[in-house]
C-alpha cells in the first residue's frame, strides 16, 4: 500500500499544488498526519503566544488520482483511522470559538486517552470517535487555506466522517489531488472551542473516480445515512444550501416532485450543525437510509 508521509503537507489546497504521489483509481493510499498545531504542542507548559499560527491544520497530500477530470465524482471510502499516541491537545483563548469573547487569557489543555476514552477536566470520561477534520480537493478557482470548508471539502468539520463512511467529492482541476488531516479523538457538533480533541494519526482511504454521475457534493453515506454537506459564510447560508442539495437530489433521482421531497426531509431528515467556528460554518442534511430504500435512491 501507498504511504504518504506526513513530511508532505499543505496548508492551502491548490490547484497549483506539485502532487506527492500518482495512483491509479480503486487504490488504496495510507496518510500520516499531524495535528492541526502541526505538532508544536506537546505539553501543557507549551506557550500560546510562541504558536507558528502559519502552520495550523497541514493536510498531508495531495494525491493524483489518473483519468480523474473536471466534473467527475471522486469516492473516498475511509477504511481505518489510527491515533498516535496517547494524548490529544486543546486551545482556548479570546476571540478564539463561540464565547471567547468572554475569556481574558489563553489556555493550553492535554488530555490523556486510555483504553478509548479522553479524561476530561471535571473528572468526565468520553468514548473517542476518531474522525477527520480537513479533507478535500483542490478548488477550481483560487487557493483555499486548509483551515476554510467550501463546495470542494476542506476544513468541514464532519463528526460522520469516520472510518466506515464514504465521502463523495467534486473533481475540480485534472487529477482532483486529494489531500487530508486534522484528525479529532472526538468533537462535538459545533466544535464550539474552536478545536476538537487534536491528534496526530495514519488514515487509510480507498480513492476511485466515478464518471457521468452528477452530485450535489460534498456528500457522505455511513450505514445510517446519506448526508448532504454545504459550507457558506453564514449558518443561515449553510442550512439551507445543505437542505436544498438534499431536496433536489431527490427530486433529480426519484419520480418524488419537488414539493414532495421538501415535505419529506420535513417529516424524516435531520438538519444538523458540523461546526461553526471556521471562516464559513458547515452544516449537513441526513437522510436515513430506510427512507432512502423505499424511494430506491443511491448514490
Amino acid at each position: 500500500m501507498l504511504k504518504i508521509a506526513n513530511t508532505q503537507v499543505i496548508y492551502a489546497m491548490s490547484r497549483e499544488n506539485a502532487p506527492v504521489a500518482t495512483i491509479s483509481t480503486n487504490t488504496d493510499v495510507s496518510f500520516a498526519t499531524c495535528d492541526c498545531f502541526s505538532d508544536q504542542i506537546q505539553t501543557a507548559d507549551a506557550v500560546f503566544n510562541q504558536l507558528d499560527w502559519q502552520r495550523i491544520n497541514p493536510a498531508t497530500g495531495p494525491v493524483f488520482i489518473e483519468g480523474a477530470q473536471s466534473g467527475d465524482v471522486l469516492k473516498v471510502e475511509i477504511k481505518s483511522i489510527e491515533l498516535r499516541g496517547n494524548q490529544a491537545v486543546m486551545v482556548t483563548a479570546p476571540q478564539l470559538g463561540v464565547i471567547g469573547d468572554e475569556l481574558t487569557e489563553p489556555r493550553i489543555l492535554v488530555v490523556p486517552i486510555d483504553n478509548g476514552e479522553a479524561q476530561l477536566p471535571g473528572g468526565v470520561s468520553v468514548p473517542i470517535n476518531p474522525m477527520i477534520g480537513v479533507i478535500g480537493v483542490a478548488p477550481a478557482g483560487e487557493a483555499i487555506s486548509c483551515g476554510t470548508p467550501d463546495s470542494h471539502g476542506g476544513n468541514m468539520d464532519c463528526k460522520m466522517i469516520t472510518a466506515g463512511s464514504t465521502l463523495y467529492l467534486p473533481v475540480n482541476v485534472e487529477g482532483a489531488l486529494f489531500a487530508l488531516g486534522d484528525l479529532h479523538a472526538a468533537m462535538g457538533d459545533g466544535e464550539v472551542s474552536v478545536c476538537g480533541l487534536e491528534v496526530a494519526g495514519d488514515v487509510v482511504v480507498n480513492l476511485s473516480v466515478i464518471k457521468n454521475r452528477r452530485l450535489p457534493t460534498p456528500m457522505l453515506e455511513n450505514g445510517d445515512s446519506i448526508f448532504t454537506l454545504a459550507s457558506a459564510l453564514t449558518l443561515d447560508d449553510a442550512a439551507a444550501l445543505a437542505t436544498r442539495n438534499m431536496a433536489h437530489f431527490i427530486a433529480d433521482n426519484t419520480d418524488v416532485t419537488l414539493p414532495d421531497a421538501i415535505n419529506l426531509l420535513s417529516i424524516s431528515g435531520d438538519l444538523q450543525i458540523c461546526q461553526v467556528v471556521d471562516p464559513l460554518k458547515t452544516c449537513r442534511f441526513a437522510l436515513p437510509k430506510r427512507v432512502a430504500e423505499q424511494l430506491k435512491l443511491k448514490i
